[in-house]
């Protein structure tokens, strides 16, 4: 059913955690498609606004987590147009693309130069034990959090032994839709939780931009490190 051009399932507002009922296969369908379906249809505006935005400290983060300097392959989780396969690409290393959006796996591949899987991640096919490194920035809190348990298991089986993932989520205790984005908001705490129920280890956090007060801090950054086999 269609209202103003969008499905109703559009019209659901954030809500608390312990209200949200489970979603179907039909509403985590819908929300994938819709989701990027934002994407497509803003796909240059979104390249044009955010691929001067300076996110040095999350590279280092994952880096200097790493065990050596490389190169090493990372996948690169929502790469958008491919701003940070740029990057990693040119420290050297085997950076790897996976993107849901049409739109912009095309602009990935062609300005990095880099593999980009057109994948969704409800969705992913990715191969054991390959990864060094998996860097989810600004991605992984379109996972709807009843399927995050299981996202996060893919990522732990994709990742070579003691392997890295970092995250940087916007912080909050809610999900649902923000005009056309469907969108899981969580502290430090609850999101630690599935980490490490899904076999990761934390070493550390931070709360983007620096250098404000925790409430204009509405970014979470989390480095963790895979444990033994998968869960």
């Amino acid at each position: 059913m269609y209202c103003g051009g969008k499905t109703l399932l559009c019209k659901i507002s954030l809500q608390a955690k312990d209200s949200m009922s489970p979603l179907d296969k039909n509403q985590l369908n819908e929300i994938t498609q819709i989701t990027l379906g934002h994407y497509n249809q803003n796909a240059e505006g979104f390249r044009e606004g955010t691929w001067d935005h300076d996110v040095t400290q999350n590279y280092q983060a994952l880096l200097d987590a790493l065990p050596d300097p490389g190169p090493h392959k990372i996948l690169d989780l929502g790469c958008g147009p491919g701003r940070d396969l740029v990057y990693f690409k040119e420290k050297g290393h085997e950076p790897v693309g996976l993107e849901g959006s049409p739109t912009f796996v095309q602009m990935a591949r062609k300005i990095s130069g880099c593999a980009v899987w057109e994948q969704n991640f409800l969705s992913m096919d990715l191969p054991d034990n390959y990864f060094d490194g998996i860097f989810a920035n600004a991605s992984l809190f379109h996972v709807p959090r009843q399927e995050l348990s299981r996202v996060l298991s893919q990522f732990h089986q994709t990742l070579k032994e003691s392997g890295i993932l970092f995250s940087s989520n916007p912080r909050g205790n809610e999900e649902g839709w923000h005009g056309t984005r469907y969108g899981v908001y969580m502290e430090r705490e609850e999101y630690q939780t599935y980490l490490e129920n899904a076999g990761f280890k934390v070493l550390h956090h931070y709360y983007r931009p620096t250098g404000k007060p925790r409430k204009e801090q509405p970014w979470l950054a989390v480095v963790s490190q895979k444990l033994g086999p998968s869960p």
